[in-house]
């Protein structure tokens, strides 16, 4: 279990941008964190992955608190692996086989390994066609898709991702989410930090909702974004198919009993009068 325990964090002058933070992320996980520009998100990310030190608490894998010298990053970064927001940041070598064949690379394993390694990441992002493609010759959403399969070709055991669908268009995310899905379904925790509100209730076991860096509230998908008062608090908006699914409810078409439908086929089916949504 990767966890971060009564953590604090301050920038520098004094800023803070975590408070008494708990959350715990449990293995195949997929914990969708939301918030307003500045809540914190993106420093929860950067905590988990040992870039930032807590002022206070502490982080913890597997019940052991992380090591920040050398040889405790490394061991962290091994395990816990984070894609930035823009591609660009992370992206550095000719091809993009030689990009994704960095990391394998630099844990001394053998070239048959390395192979085997980048062609699975690869595959999981449904890219292994672009194995020898130039990196600065590939559209946006290409780079985003290599820059996380250079992280996946490390095998981490928690996959961090910061607004992974910013920037791609409606079909690139659809593809996106599914390699996501089948990623956490091989075993592999995800938290993704997101203003996508749709895509992550579609997607999420978990919600974190960050304000001002604190957790203003946690929990299932569908009791998190019940409380509209704390979304209007917090400047966010109710996904789209929750209102839709919440609306269908109200009105009988679906039953009080029956789960709300998460994805937008399985609205438009409850609209269509084809019976409960089938929850994947």
């Amino acid at each position: 279990m990767l966890e971060v325990i009564d953590v604090d964090y301050a920038y520098p002058g004094g800023i803070a941008a975590l408070s008494a933070i708990n959350v715990a992320i449990r293995p195949g996980e997929k914990v969708a964190v939301l918030g307003a520009n500045g809540a914190g998100k993106t420093t929860l990310l950067n905590m988990l992955n040992g870039t930032f030190r807590p002022s206070r608490g502490s982080v913890r894998l597997d019940g052991v608190p992380v090591g920040y010298d050398r040889q405790g990053l490394r061991q962290l970064r091994q395990t816990v692996g984070m894609v930035l927001q823009d591609p660009d940041d992370q992206l550095f070598a000719a091809s993009v086989f030689e990009d994704v064949s960095f990391g394998p690379a630099n844990l001394g394993l053998a070239a048959p390994a390395i192979e085997a390694r980048v062609e699975a990441a690869l595959t999981a992002m449904q890219i292994l066609d672009l194995a020898r493609r130039p990196t600065h010759m590939l559209s946006f959403g290409q780079r985003k898709r290599v820059a996380i399969a250079g992280i996946l070709a490390m095998a981490p055991r928690y996959l961090l991702l910061d607004e992974p669908s910013a920037g791609l268009d409606p079909d690139g995310i659809a593809q996106l989410m599914a390699s996501l899905q089948d990623i956490s379904a091989a075993g592999t925790a995800i938290l993704m930090a997101t203003h996508d509100m749709d895509a992550a209730y579609a997607w999420a076991d978990r919600i974190l909702i960050f304000g001002a860096g604190r957790i203003a509230a946690a929990g299932e998908p569908e009791t998190v974004f019940a409380d509209r008062a704390l979304l209007a608090r917090l400047r966010l908006a109710p996904p789209l198919i929750w209102e839709i699914a919440t609306a269908l409810r109200a009105t009988g078409a679906l039953p009080a009993d029956a789960a709300l439908p998460r994805r937008r086929e399985d609205v438009l089916a409850a609209i269509a009068g084809n019976g409960s949504p089938q929850q994947s």
